[in-house]
């Protein structure tokens, strides 16, 4: 116990003190918002920065620990700015002694005895004006920083505030913007400028005042050289280095995808799956490419990993900062021309329709009103389907797809999350899609390559780190996808591609072209064992280039694409069980041998099911929509007949899969128009149109 009351006194006193900071404290804590406001980035998945934004306020602050610096800058820093920073407590009594003695003196500031954790206090809240109150209150926030923050928090926060001129804030972005390269691999001259810039950041810019800035390096290179950091002989090395005269370009890599990433993600850090120098590589290609492409024509590749469905390549176009330069062609909507002409086959060969060596009728017939041609205007008359498909004849793809259902088919292409668009005029399928008569991105067209490489399985693209991988949905199987790829992987090379030989020795690539109607858009798409490729070359308003044709404008580029990625380190898939193995047309059962438009009819002992018939709403009707009031918004969707599951469609949008007896119930946006689907799971179908609207 205390026995003298001045000591209880003292002892009360000290504690009221200790309290009062405490609460003062938490009453009025340092502002943050300034290490929170960065600028997003968007790197690849080693960490390498693809492209940055500038922050809230237009500067380009990107967040800074210091790991991500040169450790002799850290050094240099620390000696230069604060040599005890590592033992003060967040004002240096000594530098506070030293600076007063200094104003003595000499009658006005020499030095203002300002640690690293009182200049980051003034970064984090800059002062109106300057004094003793003010250099008081920074020593309270650097007392409360250190008590609230680690040493390396605190110096990463100065890293990233510190000023270097113009609108460039924290050594990242300093170091990229002066010298082109990250703050971790800068050279000794290069990080005595960094340490001097914050010392006078407007009149030592080098792109400004090269002079004043080589002047200020050299400083601190010979302050470094007396506290014995760096040798005398490296800094007079150092210092015979000039210092840049112009800033550069920030990193601009996946210009397309990063925009999509920011957009979409509140992360200031987006770790994606690409790869930087597959990216890079891709970008370097297709520069040189859009020289010979020409007619104001642009292209976009996505290059995907096989086994985890990674993105490792993503161009959405070229020319970012040119006219339409940043529509994500990579992401828009195109017609496929023949591009999906083997899902159509995969899907045949899968349900027991088809087989590679079943012969086709390659001949004029209509469907409806639809009476399609090949490309070169004729008929080959007696094929194999394999042959079909490798020579993409346009009148077997359509029998095929009249037979496996349009409606079926672009269900099931929906199902594996492939995004499509239909005319407005004709929202339900037909048999026009076989020959591109719809719209899809070139990232989902890739996405669904890449399940034929996996054995059937599609499963949506990876472009983030750390989101999980989608569920896969199986567009056919194993047997359907190895009938793929054999004849895929016969299709021939664009003609006179010297490179193609050596290529195909490297790695096996099965790939398909495609040309919509009207020469609009020219694609090809492929796949080896352990990658896919999607390449799309045309304009981006659409318009017409004549005689531009996939096999001849797109497989070329997708062949040297394929060129730049490693060796596959998978072999080929072997024969799966089920697998007919027919050599020639003779071999294969009977029921395979010739390919009929129609089903042929079996007589089978079993239930009669009628096709499925909307029941609710009947077709012409008005039918009214919930009042604002009500508590359920939806409109009940019912059939009779079918087999189950039952799939329903609005306007052509999926609306999903029910058994027969449940109801579907939609939401409807809006008054309007709508025209509804069901098809059952054998391809019947029965569609009504209706008229929604509002009671007054």
């Amino acid at each position: 116990m205390f026995r003298s009351p001045r000591l209880v006194t003292a002892a009360f006193a000290l504690l009221g003190v200790a309290a009062a900071l405490a609460t003062a404290d938490i009453a009025n804590p340092p502002d943050m918002s300034n290490v929170r406001n960065v600028s997003p980035e968007v790197v690849d998945r080693g960490g390498v920065l693809l492209r940055a934004y500038l922050s809230r306020g237009g500067y380009w602050r990107m967040k800074t620990t210091i790991g991500d610096v040169n450790p002799r800058y850290l050094a240099m820093l620390k000696a230069y700015e604060d040599k005890r920073f590592d033992d003060h407590f967040g004002v240096d009594p000594f530098a506070v002694a030293r600076a007063a003695l200094q104003y003595a003196s000499a009658r006005h500031i020499v030095s203002g005895g300002s640690t690293l954790t009182m200049q980051v206090a003034r970064l984090l809240e800059p002062p109106k004006r300057r004094g003793i109150l003010t250099k008081l209150f920074q020593m309270l926030r650097a007392v409360q920083l250190e008590e609230r923050y680690s040493k390396e928090q605190i110096l990463s926060f100065y890293l990233t505030l510190a000023p270097y001129g113009g609108n460039l804030e924290g050594v990242r972005a300093a170091s990229l913007s002066y010298f082109g390269k990250p703050a971790s691999q800068i050279d000794l001259a290069e990080a005595a400028l960094l340490v001097a810039l914050p010392q006078s950041p407007v009149k030592q810019r080098p792109d400004r005042h090269a002079v004043a800035a080589l002047k200020g390096r050299n400083k601190v290179l010979m302050r470094m050289v007396q506290e014995g950091v760096i040798s005398a002989s490296d800094a007079k090395l150092a210092m015979k280095e000039g210092v840049p005269f112009a800033r550069q370009t920030m990193p601009l890599s996946a210009p397309h995808l990063a925009d999509h990433l920011v957009r979409t993600n509140k992360s200031t850090r987006i770790v994606t799956t690409l790869d930087a120098n597959t990216q890079s590589a891709v970008e370097r290609l297709a520069a040189q490419e859009s020289g010979y492409v020409g007619d104001g024509a642009s292209m976009a590749v996505v290059v995907v990993e096989n086994r985890t469905r990674n993105v490792l390549a993503y161009l959405g176009g070229t020319n970012y900062w040119g006219k339409a330069g940043q529509i994500d062609l990579a992401r828009s909507l195109r017609s496929p021309g023949s591009a999906l002409k083997p899902f159509i086959y995969g899907m045949a060969f899968d349900d027991l329709i088809l087989h590679p060596s079943t012969m086709m009728e390659d001949e004029a017939a209509s469907f409806g009103d639809y009476a399609p041609r090949d490309f070169s205007g004729g008929f080959q008359g007696a094929v194999t389907a394999r042959d079909a498909l490798r020579r993409s004849l346009n009148v077997p793809a359509v029998m095929v797809l009249d037979r496996v259902g349009p409606l079926a088919f672009t269900i099931d292409l929906q199902n594996a999350g492939a995004r499509l668009a239909f005319p407005a005029h004709d929202a339900t399928p037909n048999d026009a899609i076989a020959l591109g008569g719809w719209g899809i991105s070139l990232a989902d067209v890739t996405m669904l390559y890449a399940g034929i490489a996996e054995g059937g399985s599609a499963r949506a693209l990876r472009t983030v780190e750390d989101t999980p991988a989608a569920p896969p949905h199986r567009l056919f199987g194993p047997v359907a996808a190895y009938y793929l790829r054999d004849i895929l992987d016969g299709v021939n090379l664009p003609e006179g591609w010297a490179m193609g030989e050596g290529l195909m020795r490297s790695r096996t690539i099965g790939f398909k072209t495609g040309t919509s109607y009207g020469f609009r858009d020219a694609w090809s798409v492929g796949f080896s064992n352990d990658y896919t490729v999607g390449v799309w070359v045309g304009r981006a308003d659409g318009t017409p280039r004549s005689g531009r044709v996939g096999v001849d404008t797109a497989a070329p580029i997708l062949l040297k694409v394929f060129g730049l990625l490693p060796p596959d380190k998978r072999p080929a898939p072997q024969v799966p069980a089920g697998a007919i193995m027919a050599a020639t047309t003779e071999e294969l059962p009977p029921s395979l041998r010739i390919f009929r438009r129609e089903a042929e009819q079996q007589v089978v002992q079993q239930t009669v099911v009628p096709p499925p018939s909307i029941s609710f709403p009947p077709n012409g009707t008005v039918v009214p929509l919930p009042l604002p009031t009500a508590k359920d918004k939806t409109i009940m969707l019912k059939a009779d007949g079918g087999r189950a599951p039952l799939t329903w469609l609005v306007n052509g949008a999926l609306l999903g899969s029910f058994d027969r007896f449940q109801p579907a119930f939609y939401l409807p946006k809006s008054e309007g128009l709508a025209r509804i689907t069901v098809v059952d799971s054998e391809g019947r179908s029965d569609s009504s149109e209706v008229r929604f609207k509002r009671d007054k």
